[in-house]
């Protein structure tokens, strides 16, 4: 038999070649690039681009508000039915890929609308709270089905470990090239036409069509162990979810530390970090592109080192030397700006503090990562089944119940600090722009004035609010997950070597 056959044969039969397990490892990471690209606009910049692009009225800010935090519950309650409809899926195709294509197709619709549609005042705010619930639905389809293919692409702890750092390190790039991009093309003297409205609508149509593109790598180019297809589909139930979640003891502790983690880890990029950079150093796209490209190349060097630091070092080891590091990045932060004057000298100290508290907060991101994959096993052992795609749920679910609670935040510390007070007035420029009646340089020089007359109270406020709040949530999940989470290197070996002996007698 040609190898060629025999592949497809292992294939059909439900396992995996170690040649095609080197294919996966490329083609399931690629994939992603595209897909974070579109997450990146739309999750860290929607908010931005309402801010800087429409007046807004307390109320409407409020409702704006609202609607993102009920869009992210109800998303994140679909998350697990999501999830368990993937699990009763049976086509020739596999369980994933289906919801892959469907998924991704129908969020680069919605993600364009969103950006593309001019419409003002509370004609506007319902228009926002249609889309960004068509977001919520659209993009937990592909988003649940991409991650719950990892436990089927690869069963040995080495295996995953590369598998996962590598995806995360492609979701880091493409994350990183649109955070390069998006502030580079949408603020100051590089903006798209001119105005922030027309340059954010280029960008989501450009990542539109990547998105799609880039995600055609995975569901051409990888095969996973389909081995389930031989069994019977579970029923979709919210008593399954909660059953799985609830008698899975570790994965019930990763629910609650995952959580604090997003809290902390998004509440920087979710938009008061750019506002913060915005309203200390100017309105100039350029720097906060570099505020958070180099912020987040530090974490592209973690997870290109991440298998080879697992192997020397154990997982809690790992956390509590990049919970220094992130500490002393974020007294970097708070040192720059509230000790020195707003210089280039000032920014770069920010900057660089901020690199090293998201190393050290994107360590934590990938341990946790594969300690709520590895809790598969651990389902598996304890309660006689895997339910793959329910426990990979969790962690989309988290983030964006994580993501809700980060826009409370930020909205209120925004009214707090009277945020909205100067974004009105720059986005009254940025309209002007966009109508022709005010040249790109008197709408520059207008928006730098109203930039200089913020008081540093607020900046500061800004600023004690991005650091504080993520160091606490950070060392909360540190604690917790030290005490409370067992499945270590060791135990999970076991588990796995004892399952393949049952399945071998």
């Amino acid at each position: 038999m040609s190898r060629k056959k025999a592949e497809n044969a292992a294939s059909e039969a439900g396992g995996l070649t170690e040649r095609q397990t080197k294919r996966n490892l490329f083609f399931f990471p690629v994939g992603t690039l595209g897909r974070d690209m579109i997450y990146s606009l739309f999750t860290n910049y929607i908010l931005v681009y309402v801010l800087f692009t429409r007046h807004l009225t307390a109320a409407q800010l409020m409702t704006i508000t609202g609607i993102m935090i009920g869009a992210r519950i109800f998303d994140a309650l679909n998350d697990p039915l999501m999830g368990n409809i993937i699990e009763r899926t049976r086509t020739r195709w596999g369980k994933y890929k289906p919801w892959l294509l469907i998924g991704v197709l129908s969020t680069s619709v919605v993600v364009y609308l969103a950006f593309n549609v001019k419409l003002e005042g509370w004609a506007f705010i319902w228009f926002f709270g249609i889309i960004y619930f068509a977001y919520s639905i659209t993009y937990t389809m592909h988003d649940i089905a991409y991650w719950g293919m990892i436990p089927s692409l690869g069963k040995d702890g080495g295996t995953r470990d590369k598998l996962t750092a590598m995806t995360n390190l492609a979701a880091g790039i493409g994350g990183g090239i649109a955070g390069l991009l998006i502030p580079m093309l949408t603020t100051g003297s590089g903006t798209i036409g001119g105005n922030a409205q027309t340059a954010y609508g280029a960008v989501a149509a450009v990542f539109c069509v990547l998105s799609p593109l880039f995600l055609m790598f995975t569901i051409a180019g990888v095969r996973e162990d389909r081995s389930y297809m031989d069994t019977t589909p579970p029923p979709v139930s919210f008593r399954k979810i909660i059953s799985t979640i609830v008698n899975n003891d570790q994965l019930s502790w990763m629910c609650l530390i995952f959580l604090l983690h997003q809290i902390g880890a998004d509440f920087i990029v979710g938009g008061i970090g750019s506002t913060y950079v915005y309203f200390t150093y100017g309105y100039r796209g350029g720097l906060y592109s570099l505020f958070s490209t180099i912020g987040l190349s530090a974490s592209g060097i973690l997870l290109i080192a991440y298998p080879w630091l697992s192997s020397k070092w154990h997982r809690k080891t790992l956390m509590k030397g990049f919970g220094a590091v992130m500490t002393v990045g974020f007294a970097m932060m708070l040192a720059a700006g509230l000790l020195m004057p707003a210089t280039m000298t000032s920014f770069w100290i920010t900057t660089v503090g901020y690199m090293l508290a998201q190393l050290g907060m994107n360590c934590y991101y990938v341990i946790m990562m594969l300690s709520i994959i590895n809790t598969v096993e651990y389902n598996e052992y304890k309660n006689g089944t895997r339910d793959e795609a329910i426990v990979a749920s969790i962690r989309p679910f988290f983030t964006k119940m994580g993501g809700a609670l980060c826009v409370l935040l930020t909205t209120v510390s925004y009214l707090i600090f009277g945020v909205t007070d100067y974004t009105n007035q720059i986005s009254a420029l940025e309209q002007a722009a966009n109508m022709g009646t005010l040249s790109e340089a008197d709408k520059l020089a207008q928006i730098d004035a109203v930039i200089s007359s913020v008081e540093s109270s607020q900046s500061h406020g800004l600023l004690l609010m991005m650091c504080v709040l993520p160091f606490i949530m950070m060392v909360c999940a540190y604690i917790l997950y030290k005490k409370h989470y067992r499945l270590d290197e060791e135990e999970y070996d076991r588990i796995v070597n004892e399952l393949a002996s049952k399945k071998t007698e």
